[in-house]
């Protein structure tokens, strides 16, 4: 094999082993306190609802290393396997234009990809998710929803490959630059049009009914001095016994969307809290620092894709003999993130930093204990592991453990 075969095989097993020792460690710390409450909760879960969560989140922890052996099986199908390769033979046969083989060429792949991963993904959703009752699709909700899915994430990838298969084909020695430009400009119009066009073909949303909790609600907005095109409840039950709440949207279509089972788990004032916290993230600038850093790496990741499509080794160290635009964009989206991954724990702990961040403007115009109770339901209901292992909480959350945020909340101080 060439060189470049042999550095991506040794650092995909590096990845994989220790994504594998840090599920291990996981599952080792849960089931080792599985009878044991942490002592912040002691009075609020019942033991038995503990026990019951650690079950649920060693059993996601091992579908998870499943997953992972899958994945790196995969994609050392794709690349030093020759699936992209033969693929790619396939596609430059039927003489299409460059820009439409080359397109149908990395949907296919990524194509080929999720049908592999769809077992583990129905496994979670009626092994279990179902099996702690928390699953409420159909199998033909799932079948639907997985099919509509991949439409709509296909129709928005493609015109993503066109563009760059098109500039990198006639943009001249800065073709990255102007993909950056688009990439940007792509990225702000999907955040904007997410919640108008897209969520809605997955579920349904209604405006949140009159009564207290909306007064609650008028009055910490007016509070923070916050306008928002609305805030609306989202019908997750008919999938999902989660609860959940998040902001979405830019400029005029901002909102903030509430799933109905969190509602019915929440009294108006804990709901006002969670919907303080969000609307930390927002006037706190974590939605737009998130897309300035995503834009700043996007740019570097381009730069480094005009490279690479300039170096043979780097495909054929990848399975593909023959180098290609389309090829470049695939090889590099699917290995990018497998180099990628020591970075995960540095983008983890910015995402807990900034929760942090927002629980102190969640406490500043709301009840601190109210958010607190809001939080410990939600735990319970939703099952989490409320004293995750440490190593793996620290390389992986992006939100702080369960204990010691309510301690936070609570006035021991930030860990």
């Amino acid at each position: 094999m060439p060189p470049f075969a042999w550095a991506f095989l040794a650092v995909l097993i590096a990845v994989t082993g220790v994504r594998l020792w840090l599920a291990a460690r996981q599952r080792r710390h849960l089931q080792a306190h599985r009878n044991k409450v942490p002592e912040a909760f002691r009075e609020r879960i019942p033991p038995e609802e503990h026990s019951r969560a650690v079950d649920y989140n060693a059993e996601r922890v091992r579908l998870n290393m499943a997953g992972t052996l899958v994945d790196a099986g995969v994609l050392l199908a794709l690349t030093l396997g020759g699936g992209i390769a033969l693929l790619g033979g396939l596609w430059q046969g039927l003489s299409w234009p460059q820009w439409a083989a080359g397109t149908g060429l990395v949907l296919s792949v990524l194509a080929v990809r999720e049908l592999l991963r769809l077992p583990v993904s129905a496994w979670q959703t009626f092994g279990v998710e179902a099996r702690y009752g928390f699953n409420r699709m159909t199998a033909s909700m799932f079948l639907t929803d997985t099919l509509k899915g991949a439409v709509v994430k296909g129709v928005l990838i493609a015109v993503v490959v066109a563009a760059f298969l098109a500039l990198m084909a006639g943009g001249g020695p800065l073709w990255w630059v102007y993909a950056w430009v688009f990439w940007v400009a792509y990225t702000l119009f999907l955040t904007w049009a997410y919640p108008k066009w897209v969520a809605p073909l997955f579920n349904r949303f209604r405006p949140l009914e009159e009564g207290e909790l909306r007064e609650r609600i008028a009055g910490l907005l007016q509070r923070c001095g916050f306008a928002l095109r609305g805030v609306f409840v989202m019908d997750a039950s008919r999938r999902t016994a989660h609860g959940n709440a998040y902001f979405t949207g830019l400029g005029g279509a901002k909102r903030v969307v509430f799933f109905d089972t969190l509602l019915n788990a929440l009294v108006p004032e804990e709901t006002e809290a969670v919907l303080a916290h969000e609307l930390g993230h927002f006037r706190l600038g974590h939605v737009r620092n998130s897309l300035v850093v995503s834009g700043v790496l996007a740019l570097g990741a381009l730069g480094l894709l005009a490279w690479l499509r300039t170096q043979p080794w780097f495909f054929h160290g990848l399975g593909v003999p023959d180098p290609s635009d389309a090829y470049a964009l695939i090889l590099f989206a699917l290995v990018g993130p497998v180099f990628a991954f020591p970075i995960r724990p540095l983008a983890a702990a910015w995402s807990r930093r900034r929760e942090y961040q927002a629980d102190d403007f969640a406490m500043h115009y709301s009840d601190r204990r109210a958010l607190a109770s809001a939080l410990v339901k939600l735990f319970k209901d939703n099952a989490a592991s409320l004293a995750p292992d440490p190593v793996y909480s620290w390389f992986y959350h992006s939100h702080p453990p369960p204990r010691e945020r309510i301690a936070y909340l609570e006035g021991s101080g930030r860990p």
